[in-house]
């Protein structure tokens, strides 16, 4: 009975960190505009035939970093996590995301880091 009652208390303080964590972070609209900003260039100036580019409207914080959301060409979905510096971290797209340039395959292509 002492076991069921210490994994219970256990699970509650674990699942009570997690929700705590995952809310720790406020972005201000300057800092998610700017990290807007440099996701859009990283996808327009890496990826073939980029006709737009849409956000959802709230960005994620899990572990403390900013992680955008959002479509390419209306039918792609992405998840970008932005470094402190605005720069891209991690990418993880969706099905249909479109390829990447030939030149930006083996390294990332330049783009405008928070502007």
């Amino acid at each position: 009975m002492k076991r069921i009652h210490f994994f219970l208390l256990l699970s509650l303080v674990v699942l009570g960190s997690c929700s705590v964590n995952s809310n720790s972070e406020n972005y201000s609209e300057e800092t998610i505009e700017k990290a807007k900003a440099s996701v859009e260039s990283y996808i327009i100036n890496n990826y073939q035939n980029i006709e737009s580019v849409e956000f959802q409207e709230s960005p994620s914080a899990p572990m403390g970093r900013l992680v955008l959301e959002g479509t390419v060409n209306k039918k792609a979905t992405f998840n970008i996590g932005v470094n402190d510096d605005f720069t891209v971290g991690s990418i993880g797209m969706g099905e249909g995301f479109p390829e990447p340039k030939e030149e930006c395959k083996e390294q990332s292509c330049d783009y405008e880091v928070g502007k």
